[in-house]
């Protein structure tokens, strides 16, 4: 069991040792023609370098955590020579593609080098050199010793530990509870963590474009007492519960308690200071002689007034407005189009400007195009980008009645068509906006015994093409405020009191 300070939950892990299952971490070290061959990294995309092995290197520990001092030293390489040595990490990325980036396409991962130091051989080509081990992905790193004309002479495998955080270790019922994994890996099976509340299944987490740093905040829930929270493997959408009888059970899960304590509750703040605020621009003024028209707001939630200007249109003509929003069905394989919206017409002014106001309708989520047509024809153009926001829900309630859940501007796209909605750390289920122009009403009722209770509204991935060996669709993602794809989207947290009777 490993303990941290006073302020955070005791962690251990309960499936495997990293390195367990990686032989060559504990073996002797190689002759050049095998170094360290455990190091296959098959969906990495990496540069090849020449490789002329010579000599035998070893690193001591061959294994831990971010920040491990790790002694290197060599022998018979290439005497009184200059060496550099290189940290084998990578740099992660989701991946949307389509005419409006709508389209989930997984992840990928490159190849990146990093420099940890130089040191020079001696006449019998020895070396010995210590490092720290960077901060990022975890699992199997490869340490390349390259020469001045960029040539591998040699290199060593080190495993890097997951680390996991849990804080506070006690609180009232609704305290947030931060979830922190170090060390993540970028390769299926690594690069996923779920999450279990008293066996109940929270969402998963990811770290795709954090390095390897995973963070995820919950509410305590339930009576006071000890609550167990479990930091599971879990790949393919549902934690995997027989780990140590896996294809990797090098790869650790880990459990910590937390304990609710009497007290009043720790409630998320209200639901209008957690939606998005509006984004604002002093509206630029047209350059040139073509038409052009801006807004004065960037972003912002349905409803949001903003006004349009115009500059550079002939004087006295007639300005045709129009909103394009997009429409279409995925169930029914109808995918999507676009379609406009007249917001309203307005005459030139004698200096060939104008304004216009109107409000954000209600509409998907995402950039909007916004049109200026004269005769017919297109002049200018310029967009809104449409928030998702929520409306309050009650806040004492009776069991059984409705809590009316109602969400606006819910995005079309593969990575914003669904919110997963999750009750006292127990995954629901999700609710669609496509169909209804972002508007989503879910209609859950209060349950659970009297007291209070705890909602979230997670964004989701709906759909997509995925590297093998994941599977994370339609199920909370926790970490969506660090490291969703595509959209920068808002988790929603509400709190509302079971009455007794």
């Amino acid at each position: 069991m490993r303990t941290h300070s006073n302020s955070l939950i005791a962690v251990t892990a309960i499936a495997g040792l990293i390195g367990t299952a990686c032989a060559a971490s504990d073996a002797p070290t190689p002759e050049p023609a095998a170094a360290q061959p455990a190091a296959a990294q098959p969906e990495l995309d990496a540069d090849e370098r020449p490789v002329d092995f010579v000599g035998k290197l070893a690193l001591d520990p061959t294994s831990g955590p971010a920040g491990t001092d790790v002694t290197i030293t060599g022998e018979d390489l290439p005497a009184d020579t200059e060496l550099e040595l290189l940290w084998v990490g990578a740099d992660c990325d989701w991946v949307l593609q389509g005419e409006q980036r709508e389209e989930y396409h997984g992840r990928q991962c490159a190849a990146r080098e990093d420099p940890i130091g130089s040191v020079t051989t001696d006449g019998s080509g020895h070396l010995s050199v210590s490092f720290a081990v960077p901060q990022g992905y975890g699992f199997a790193h490869d340490v390349l010793v390259v020469d001045g004309s960029g040539t591998v002479r040699n290199k060593a495998l080190f495993l890097v530990d997951v680390e996991v955080t849990v804080s506070p270790e006690s609180g009232p019922v609704g305290t947030p509870v931060t979830i922190e994994v170090r060390g993540m890996g970028w390769q299926s099976l690594e690069d996923t963590r779920t999450i279990l509340y008293d066996n109940r299944y929270v969402g998963f987490m990811s770290a795709v474009t954090t390095g390897g740093t995973a963070r995820a905040v919950i509410p305590a829930t339930g009576a006071p007492g000890p609550h167990r929270i479990e930091i599971n493997r879990g790949a393919y959408t549902f934690p995997y519960l027989n780990p140590a009888q896996s294809p990797r059970p090098d790869i650790p899960t880990f459990e910590a308690v937390f304990t609710v304590t009497e007290g009043d509750p720790l409630l998320p703040a209200p639901i209008a200071d957690q939606n998005p605020a509006a984004v604002t621009q002093d509206i630029p003024h047209g350059s040139g002689d073509a038409p052009a028209i801006a807004a004065d707001v960037v972003s912002g939630p349905v409803g949001t007034p903003f006004e349009l200007r115009g500059d550079a249109f002939a004087p006295d003509a007639t300005v045709e407005l129009r909103w394009f929003r997009i429409v279409g069905n995925r169930v029914s394989g109808q995918g999507w189009d676009e379609r406009e919206v007249v917001l309203g017409e307005v005459i030139v002014a004698r200096d060939g400007g104008f304004t216009f106001a109107s409000e954000i309708p209600g509409d998907v989520g995402g950039p909007h195009r916004i049109e200026a047509a004269v005769a017919g024809t297109a002049v200018a153009q310029t967009s809104i980008v449409i928030t998702p926001q929520a409306d309050a829900i009650p806040a004492r309630v009776r069991w059984g009645q409705d809590l009316g859940i109602h969400l606006t501007g819910v995005g079309w796209t593969e990575t914003a068509n669904i919110y997963a909605l999750v009750y006292d750390n127990a995954y629901v289920g999700y609710a669609c906006g496509f169909n209804t122009q972002g508007d989503v009403l879910i209609p859950l009722k209060a349950t659970g015994e009297p007291g209070w209770h705890f909602v979230e509204l997670y964004p989701a991935i709906y759909k997509g093409k995925e590297k093998p060996g994941r599977d994370n669709f339609r199920i909370p993602q926790l970490t969506a405020e660090d490291d969703h794809p595509g959209e920068d989207l808002p988790v929603f947290r509400f709190a509302f009191l079971i009455e007794e009777g």
